[in-house]
């Protein structure tokens, strides 16, 4: 099992900056992806940055140029820098962690913090 802990959401007025963690513990040595997605009122869950053991990230288009996700493997943590904040950003934001096989992948997922962008 996984066990993800976020932390540093919060309240932003539109243009500033949050920093997002998530610490993973138990059964993390064969992790391969850790990362963000988030999801608004009414709305489905959304990839918005992952990043592999190795350190290559992917992002949605829509936070290209403003977010950055790192991780820090010898602490078992990921970051999601997020500036320029919009108020469409304002979502939950769940950490994610995927143990992937050729043939299988399983995502463990922690509590979510609540981002909120005003205008």
């Amino acid at each position: 099992q996984v066990h993800l802990v976020e932390s540093g959401g919060g309240l932003v007025q539109a243009g500033g900056s949050l920093r997002l963690s998530c610490v993973a513990s138990g059964s993390i040595s064969s992790i391969n992806v850790m990362g963000w997605y988030r999801q608004a009122p009414g709305k489905q869950r959304d990839m918005v940055a992952l990043i592999t053991k190795g350190g290559t990230a992917n992002y949605a288009d829509s936070v290209k140029g403003r977010f950055t996700i790192s991780r820090d493997n010898a602490k078992n943590t990921v970051y999601l820098q997020m500036n320029s904040l919009k108020p469409e950003d304002t979502a939950v934001y769940y950490c994610n962690a995927q143990r992937q096989t050729i043939l299988t992948r399983q995502d463990y997922w922690g509590q979510g913090t609540q981002v909120t962008v005003s205008s």
